[in-house]
């Protein structure tokens, strides 16, 4: 078995989802290093790596977050076993392993097999073999979390997965350009047509009956754009957990990266 800790893996999206990823790898050794967005677009920002870039810090069921601002510094911290959260919007020059794609753009932003030895990347707009090396599904379902070596992934749908028997009416998309100001908190339990907040005076209002879960940062907003998630569930404690769905996908990248590792190839 090889040193884990001897290989460096570039995570590209601190979201959620790809949380999920960095927590796993994380949690075996492996050092990571998390590329974002100078405002990250992060809903579940509780349980999100990215909200370091906005907060200094973040520290998620046990594994610490810290903002760094080059890659040296990111390196350092690296080594001291916590995860390092670069603002760059391109590859860092950085020696390493393993690039995994999480920013879940459902399209290729420019992600290439020759940009690590491996590559790895998370839902559709990929095909394995081609510009990556392998797929983790991200899809709901029978397949979430499986490592796709060959072909694409399960087209996107445009319609959020089902949880506690809602599905697109629990997410919330931006109604207009404007700036985006929240009234209410993660944890807290709202009605259907209840208000949320604004944006430049417009109310923002829940769909469902359930607990706040994904509220996108105060500021600007474009038309559109997803920022708030209402968990019809009723569990405020899964507002800091990490989320079933980031845990199979994240299972899934650590097996692809695993499995890479023990063939000899790295």
């Amino acid at each position: 078995m090889p040193d884990l800790s001897d290989h460096i893996t570039i995570v590209r999206g601190g979201g959620d989802i790809g949380s999920g990823a960095i927590w796993r790898l994380r949690r075996v050794g492996i050092r990571v290093v998390v590329t974002e967005l100078e405002r990250p677009l992060t809903i579940r920002r509780t349980v999100a790596f990215s909200t370091a870039v906005t907060q200094g810090s973040i520290s998620i069921e046990g594994i610490e977050a810290v903002h760094v601002a080059s890659p040296s510094e990111a390196l350092e911290v690296a080594a001291t076993g916590a995860v390092p959260v670069l603002v760059s919007p391109d590859l860092p020059d950085i020696d390493r392993s393993v690039v995994i794609d999480a920013r879940l753009a459902k399209r290729n932003l420019g992600t290439s097999r020759d940009q690590a030895p491996f590559v790895v990347a998370l839902g559709p707009g990929f095909t394995a073999g081609d510009d990556c090396d392998a797929i983790v599904e991200t899809m709901r379902g029978h397949d979430l979390g499986r490592v796709i070596w060959d072909g694409p992934a399960i087209p996107n749908t445009g319609v959020p997965g089902m949880i506690g028997g809602e599905s697109g009416k629990r997410v919330i998309h931006a109604q207009r350009n404007g700036s985006l100001i929240w009234d209410v908190e993660f944890g807290d339990v709202v009605s259907e047509g209840e208000h949320l907040g604004t944006i430049d005076g417009t109310a923002v209002q829940s769909r469902i009956t359930g607990t706040v879960r994904g509220l996108l940062a105060d500021g600007p907003v474009f038309e559109g754009l997803k920022i708030a998630d209402v968990d019809p569930r009723f569990d405020p404690s899964a507002v800091d957990r990490i989320s079933d769905k980031a845990l199979s996908v994240g299972g899934g990248v650590l097996e692809a990266v695993l499995v890479w590792l023990t063939s000899g190839k790295s």
